[in-house]
């Protein structure tokens, strides 16, 4: 699709973007005594409306409301839904693993439902059920299929995460073809093989098995599945001269240990998120087709974690220093 494409939807998004929380107001969240402190801070923000008593105790609901409607809308918009699908598979394939969970155990977890803007509950779960959807693409019920097959086999109940997360990652690698835009197919690449790396450094850790992890690694990334396997036996150490060698070797050199000579795992998850949305830096300047929507989405799946981060150090009294450090990374912070 041509660029021109996006000339109605990236001026609003322009607009959306005046509505994410600035540097000075994360430094009024960050210095906030307490939550009552830091619902005054937000008052006057997107979020204004729901500071309430349990404003706090809510925000997961919160969260996932919002997410719910700002995806919707955004469906409605984009004139190419695969754009929005790359954010929103996320919600999507967690309600998978949710609702496949309780109807092979008989429990009720609804409640960990979120919005993904585009397939309700009962459309989830009716796929489950039937085995058949009307609504699903093929992929999506294909990795249903997947598990649900593989359970009639095994009781194991990870196996469902395993199976639809490497699902996941098939998806996203497919649709960023699909969309055919060099800048969003590098950045799901990149994340694919970030993950892959996190993903191989805690199997080490944990002394998985090759078949395990040939399972849950992914084939969509740029580093081959293989090369990944033949660390199965080898120390974080080892894997992470490996990671060296590789085009990660900056992002990852400031946070291995010199002690250990090992990736400090908890550090990377927060790197490997700076990373992929310093990969968006390019949308600042794009008046044109899809990046700037998909910079966006990050921006706010960013804003909704840093939140969240805050909102937990009020309630348990963690150092504002430690909060700093584990924030990800927005534009002035």
């Amino acid at each position: 699709m041509k660029e021109t494409a996006y000339n109605q939807i990236n001026p609003l998004i322009r607009l959306k973007e005046t509505e994410l929380l600035s540097s000075a107001q994360y430094e009024q969240l960050l210095t906030a005594k307490n939550i009552d402190e830091l619902k005054d801070s937000l008052k006057n923000t997107v979020y204004g409306t729901y500071m309430t008593d349990d404003f706090a105790e809510n925000f997961e609901y919160i969260y996932s409301r919002e997410k719910g409607k700002l995806y919707e809308w955004l469906y409605k918009m984009a004139p190419e839904p695969e754009v929005i699908t790359i954010y929103t598979s996320r919600a999507t394939f967690h309600n998978l693993k949710v609702l496949t969970k309780a109807e092979l155990t008989g429990q009720d977890l609804d409640y960990l439902f979120i919005d993904d803007g585009r397939y309700s509950l009962e459309t989830l779960k009716s796929a489950i059920r039937t085995r058949v959807s009307n609504e699903l693409p093929d992929q999506l019920m294909n990795a249903v299929l997947e598990v649900l097959d593989y359970f009639q086999e095994s009781s194991t109940l990870q196996a469902i995460d395993i199976i639809y997360d490497r699902n996941f990652l098939t998806f996203q690698r497919q649709l960023a073809e699909k969309l055919d835009d060099k800048d969003i197919v590098a950045e799901v690449i990149a994340f694919i093989d970030l993950t892959n790396i996190s993903t191989m450094a805690r199997g080490i850790l944990q002394g998985q098995h090759e078949n395990f992890l040939s399972t849950v690694l992914s084939s969509s990334g740029s580093i081959p599945k293989e090369k990944f396997l033949e660390y199965t036996q080898q120390s974080l150490a080892v894997f992470t001269d490996f990671i060296l060698s590789t085009a990660y070797s900056g992002l990852v050199t400031p946070i291995i240990s010199a002690d250990t000579k090992s990736l400090d795992l908890v550090a990377f998850e927060k790197v490997k998120d700076d990373y992929l949305t310093s990969m968006y830096d390019k949308a600042k300047i794009k008046a044109f087709g899809p990046l700037p929507l998909l910079a966006f989405l990050n921006a706010k799946e960013v804003e909704w974690k840093n939140l969240r981060l805050i909102l937990v150090s009020k309630r348990s009294n963690f150092p504002m220093e430690v909060v700093r450090e584990r924030m990800r990374m927005t534009d002035g912070l």
